[in-house]
């Protein structure tokens, strides 16, 4: 059972996307900022990360960088609101392996979780 961790600072966005990763068969841990996703990151070695863009105490484009520091074959999936696209090519650049626009479509994330952990369909 593949392990992700979603990292995100609305619980409610945490809690919608735990339901809807484990009702798919995914373990999974859960992070409020991006200070708490590097450490569990780096304890709990999950294999995809679903991180928020903007979080206090630590974003998600420097949790990114972190992570990755940390382990370069890191599959993080990036989510940011409507209005943050200009920072979108940064996150792919720094190795996010994909973005989704909140409010985001359930079968469209899953389709990307499933690609960046090499599921063939």
């Amino acid at each position: 059972m593949p392990k992700i961790l979603i990292a995100d600072d609305a619980q409610f966005i945490r809690m919608r996307l735990a339901k809807l990763l484990a009702s798919h068969g995914f373990e999974i841990i859960e992070a409020k900022d991006g200070e708490e996703a590097v450490k569990m990151y780096r304890e709990m070695n999950p294999d995809a990360v679903i991180m928020d863009m903007a979080m206090p105490r630590k974003n998600g484009m420097v949790a990114l960088h972190e992570i990755r520091s940390t382990d370069p074959e890191a599959k993080v999936i990036m989510l940011t609101a409507l209005g943050q696209q200009a920072i979108i090519l940064r996150a792919v650049q720094a190795g996010a392996k994909d973005f989704l626009v909140k409010p985001y479509d359930a079968d469209r994330l899953l389709k990307s979780l499933k690609k960046a952990l090499g599921y063939t369909e």
